[in-house]
């Protein structure tokens, strides 16, 4: 196995380095060829060392790599730890990112900076798979940076494209702020436990509760709580958690593979392996998973809101990732690890499929994301349609539970509401009520996203950008023509625009993408249809297959399975109720949308400018430090320093020359008449 786990982490890094130094050399083909078949490579090893895990033919192992650190008490190696945990994870992040790779091929085919992109993605595949296999928080802080920088690059890849660096940059100082808590959140837990090592501190922490209390911030508080609610800040980042989630609608502006692989399988879920992996902490901190709890939920709901007013396909799907993401936090913030463990683990599979599907119909659409004039597209792009259906029964959890048969959604997502109910504690509860109707709310926006796209007539010609790139032989993978943003009272007399017919398009037709790109689509549907069905009783009911790796409750477990059968329909009832709102809307009476905004007004407004989060930071954090900004140069560096520094310098010597200057005339009598009145000078200045 140790061969097998070396090889999983440092294919892709040597990849990385080929194809991202040597691509110009090697070609795009042969950088193609490498990134992807190691990948594919990791990929198969991690499949097979997590079915030995399954089948309970594995133990924990770590890898020691090298010496790292020796600093007085502070001391650590390089090491790579798998065990069911980790195992759960190779699996995920090399299974998406091989597929990601190879969709890549195709919808990245034209872009002349391939070998780059490929070295990218690589990059972070190896950044993730660092933060996974950690045997200690400096170890699992350098993979959290990583995948910070290289999840910059991918974002920021078309770096010609204003809205795209802008992501980029926006996505990289929030982040800044979350891993600002981890890092005092490490500090300070070296400063309780003396050690960095993962296995010593999870050893330690049960017997930490309530037993001391840490000044932070002028004040005392329980140490445990302060210690984990600075590392669940750092996932607030990282997972895109109400406050810090202002992010990851705008890092859509990079390829759409990198959407799939950053924002489904990977970057995202990094504050949700983090806090699984520290759960012993986190026990012994109940106000810290009390937090956890609320914030989870609040997101759950507040992103499922804004995902019902978008009309970019990639941000609908970026909303859903987030509002996914705050019932794996919910999840964990009631002690359901295994149950947030599952979720993450099937929605990688749709989620992944979601936004690969949706990249394949801007693929057909010449680049156009704008849902409003898409319109009937299941005939012309039908393998991507099904692709796409099969990850929306998956998302909205179709599924009976008397029957024992589910997409992979029904699974993990009905399993966290269970268990939310049968935690019993008024958090709890609360965060049962928001899932039950943020899963309405799911259910609306992810069939007004098929309703949109596949059905109904044809509204290409509305488009001036697919018209745009027909007329002019246009074809751009680097998406330089965003969609427009119109705001919410514009959108009032065109919620859906008046359908055209196909003839009126110029002759253009939407295509099918190529194999390379619809292989992936194929193989993420298998995992959205079965990975729940086949993978439950282990994530929820088997204490062994977890094995210590994180806290497991068999008793919390157990009381999933007793709840009250309207608890466990409450996700196909409300996923029922979606659908008809979203087929009523948007195919039997496409007048209601519009008359909706009307009526809703200032409501649709703030919802559909994204709770007016960006406005608010906007005006607290950004206008301030940049006037700050300029006030430190303008009358600190230039006024200031400058004046009186370099730039005053210069000026003395400017104007001493020039009085110098005067005195070097060139004639002889000059400084004959000088030397004259010197000589007088100092005979003077001797006499006196």
């Amino acid at each position: 196995m140790e061969t097998s786990i070396l090889i999983i982490v440092f294919a892709p890094l040597l990849a990385a380095i080929v194809a991202g130094l040597g691509g110009r050399v090697i070609g795009h083909f042969a950088a193609k060829v490498l990134t992807t078949g190691t990948l594919f490579l990791a990929a198969a090893l991690s499949w097979q060392i997590f079915l030995s895990f399954l089948g309970g033919d594995a133990e924990a192992t770590v890898v020691p790599v090298l010496k790292w650190v020796q600093s007085g008490d502070m001391t650590f190696d390089w090491a790579l730890r798998v065990d069911t945990l980790t195992a759960v994870m190779l699996v995920v992040i090399n299974t998406v990112s091989a597929l990601v790779h190879l969709y890549s091929w195709g919808y990245m085919d034209e872009d002349p900076d391939q070998s780059r992109f490929f070295a990218y993605l690589s990059l972070f595949t190896f950044a993730m798979l660092m933060l996974v296999t950690a045997d200690n928080l400096v170890q699992m802080f350098f993979g959290w940076e990583g995948v910070g920088l290289a999840s910059y690059l991918l974002i920021g890849f078309w770096f010609r494209k204003p809205s795209a660096n802008a992501a980029a940059i926006k996505a990289f100082v929030v982040n800044r702020v979350g891993d600002l808590g981890f890092m005092l959140g490490i500090f300070g837990t070296f400063l309780v436990f003396n050690t960095t090592s993962i296995p010593e501190i999870l050893e330690m922490a049960p017997a930490m509760e309530g037993a001391s209390t840490i000044g932070f911030l002028g004040m005392r508080a329980d140490t445990m709580t302060v210690l984990c609610l600075l590392l669940f800040v750092g996932a607030m980042g990282k997972s895109a958690q109400l406050g810090l989630h202002t992010w990851l609608p705008d890092a859509m502006e990079g390829p759409t593979p990198v959407s799939a692989l950053i924002h489904a399988a990977t970057m995202v879920t990094a504050g949700v392996f983090m806090i699984c992996r520290l759960s012993p902490m986190f026990e012994a901190a109940p106000a810290a998973l009390t937090f956890v709890t609320v914030i989870g939920a609040a997101t759950c709901f507040f992103a499922a809101t804004i995902g019902t007013t978008q009309w970019d396909i990639k941000r609908v799907i970026a909303y859903s990732t987030c509002s996914q993401l705050g019932y794996m936090f919910f999840a964990a913030g009631v002690g359901a690890y295994g149950a947030a463990m599952f979720h993450l683990f099937t929605h990688a599979f749709f989620k992944a499929l979601l936004f690969l599907g949706a990249g394949s119909v801007i693929h057909a659409m010449h680049h156009e994301q704008d849902m409003r004039y898409y319109g009937g597209l299941r005939k012309e792009i039908p393998v991507t349609f099904w692709a796409m259906l099969i990850g929306t029964l998956a998302i909205t959890g179709v599924g009976i539970y008397h029957l024992q048969a589910g997409f992979a959604g029904f699974w993990s997502k009905d399993a966290i509401l269970e268990v939310a109910y049968a935690a019993g504690t008024p958090f709890a509860d609360s965060a049962f009520w928001l899932g039950t109707v943020a899963a309405l709310l799911t259910s609306f926006y992810s069939w007004r996203l098929m309703f949109l796209t596949f059905w109904g007539k044809p509204r290409w010609a509305e488009s001036e950008h697919i018209q745009h790139a027909v007329h002019h032989g246009h074809d751009e993978p680097d998406e330089h023509n965003p969609p427009r943003q119109e705001d919410a009272g514009e959108l009032h007399d065109h919620a859906v625009p008046a359908a055209s017919h196909a003839e009126g398009t110029g002759g253009y037709h939407p295509h099918e993408s190529p194999w390379t790109m619809l292989v992936p689509l194929g193989v993420l549907s298998i995992g959205a249809i079965f990975a729940g069905q086949i993978f439950h009783d282990a994530f929820l009911k088997e204490a062994a297959f977890w094995n210590d790796s994180l806290a497991f409750d068999p008793a919390l477990m157990q009381a999933m399975t007793e709840v009250p059968y309207l608890v466990k329909y409450a996700a196909l009832i409300v996923m029922v109720i979606g659908f008809i709102g979203a087929w009523y809307a948007y195919i039997r009476n496409t007048s209601v949308p519009g008359e909706t905004v009307k009526q809703l007004g200032p409501i649709y407004t703030f919802v559909h400018r994204k709770w007016l989060f960006d406005e608010l930071y906007n005006a607290i954090f950004v206008k301030p430090a940049f006037w700050l900004g300029r006030f430190f140069w303008k009358r600190g560096d230039e006024g200031t320093i400058d004046r009186f520094g370099p730039n005053g310098a210069a000026w003395v010597v400017l104007q001493g020359s020039g009085l110098a200057k005067r005195f070097q005339s060139g004639y002889l009598t000059s400084y004959a008449l000088i030397m004259l009145i010197g000589l007088v000078a100092a005979v003077t200045w001797v006499l006196f």
